[in-house]
């Protein structure tokens, strides 16, 4: 049975969203038609308001209402240490550590040639221009522990070591909490190679 008009446009629309596929698309139809009026203002007032207002901060890239960042413009935080990572995302789960007092850098993603991403699509540009205006301590890569995020990695500690940078990258291994016995080989290796000395 084919769907009225809206609800197919409802869910065509929703399915478009990263993550959810066609089944997932129609249960948050339905459910959306479950909501009040009142409700459903609520969320396209939500989504038309953070689509209005927020922004990429003129500085590092973060998500903001206001330019530059509260990130970048409190003086509190430590100006010799540049965190550079993917996607605003990122610097939310940076911050809910409460150990990284440094700025930061969002490229906007990683190096991916197979879906045509390149430097150029990235802010590497820019990463570099921070990187001969100021002069930081030191430049931590924080990509994903991917094959993009590996590539992206490299690809800056040769950018930047030139430059007279100390480049390091986020310590990988294996989770707190975690058994040796169901690590896969890869986790357990970089474990073997970021072992700390007690």
């Amino acid at each position: 049975m084919l769907y009225p008009q809206p609800m197919t446009r409802l869910i065509n629309e929703l399915s478009r969203l990263p993550g959810v596929g066609p089944k997932t698309a129609q249960r948050l139809a339905f459910h959306i038609l479950t909501l009040s009026e009142d409700e459903v203002s609520k969320m396209a007032e939500a989504l038309l308001d953070a689509k209005n207002k927020i922004t990429f901060c003129s500085i590092c890239g973060h998500l903001t209402e206001i330019s530059p960042c509260a990130i970048c413009v409190n003086e509190g935080r430590d100006r010799s240490l540049l965190c550079v990572v993917e996607e605003p995302k990122d610097v939310i789960a940076m911050e809910r550590t409460r150990v990284y007092k440094g700025l930061y850098h969002v490229l906007g993603g990683a190096l991916s040639p197979l879906e045509g991403i390149g430097p150029e699509e990235l802010k590497i540009k820019e990463l570099l221009q921070r990187a001969s205006e100021k002069h930081f301590q030191e430049i931590i890569i924080a990509t994903d522990p991917n094959v993009e995020g590996e590539a992206t990695a490299l690809y800056l500690g040769k950018l930047l070591r030139p430059m007279g940078y100390k480049v390091t990258r986020l310590a990988r291994g294996l989770p707190v909490g975690g058994d040796l016995e169901y690590a896969d080989e890869i986790t357990l290796g970089k474990a073997f190679e970021g072992r700390i000395e007690l």
